[in-house]
């Protein structure tokens, strides 16, 4: 892990120098935005795309630091004891911001999107099979996972919800993943957005309904 953990910043810093050593063919005006068809809708500077580029860093670098370090800011006591799985999701979550920043990078450059949206799609989704398969045992913390009140103040019901969104994200995602890319750019998008809202809902509302049965059975007693 120690190895992966020091090769993923190369992969993290490769668009930007991919950007670099293409820049000089770069035409003067780039495409910037693209419809949902892969067709570009919109028209820039090439100086545009280091603007995109280094925000696109920052994020990919400021969100590896911070799960990479949550056993020093989290004050949870279980941080410590789950870093080596926060490490490993921080390096999946980094990869995969480095494969869409490198698709950004390349669009622009070509002008057009050389592969499918459902592409896209089928990635996010495989990132959360990804991430379901890490959720299963994960403590409480309060960067990842289901965080809400009810959640958070209860190790059983933290327990319980993260077992279920484990399994609906590990197999969602998959089964997103496959869908969106043999589906039509416009039935895949509703498959991925109507996925993505069921398996985020769901273990809320059955961690709320956990709540209430607790709160219920300690009102009896």
């Amino acid at each position: 892990m120690k190895i992966l953990k020091k090769i993923i910043w190369l992969f993290m810093l490769a668009p930007i120098v991919y950007l670099f050593s293409i820049w000089q063919q770069l035409p003067e005006s780039v495409a910037l935005h693209f419809d949902i068809n892969g067709n570009p809708d919109r028209y820039g500077s090439k100086k545009e795309l280091w603007g995109s580029a280094l925000l696109l860093l920052g994020v990919s670098i400021g969100v590896y630091l911070m799960i990479t370090n949550i056993n020093r800011i989290d004050p949870k006591r279980y941080a410590k004891e789950m870093q080596d799985k926060y490490d490993k999701m921080a390096v999946a979550i980094a990869l995969f911001l480095s494969v869409i920043h490198f698709f950004v990078i390349s669009s622009a450059s070509s002008g057009r999107i050389s592969f499918s949206p459902g592409v896209v799609f089928a990635l996010v989704s495989a990132l959360f099979a990804v991430m379901g398969n890490y959720m299963y045992n994960i403590k409480p913390n309060y960067f990842i996972g289901i965080r809400v009140p009810w959640t958070l103040e209860s190790e059983d019901n933290w327990k319980k919800t993260h077992h279920l969104a484990s399994r609906m994200w590990f197999v969602a995602g998959i089964i997103m993943a496959i869908l969106t890319l043999l589906l039509p750019t416009t039935p895949g998008m509703i498959v991925f957005f109507a996925g993505t809202f069921l398996i985020t809902t769901i273990p809320i509302i059955y961690s709320y309904k956990l709540f209430i049965k607790e709160r219920n059975q300690k009102n009896q007693l």
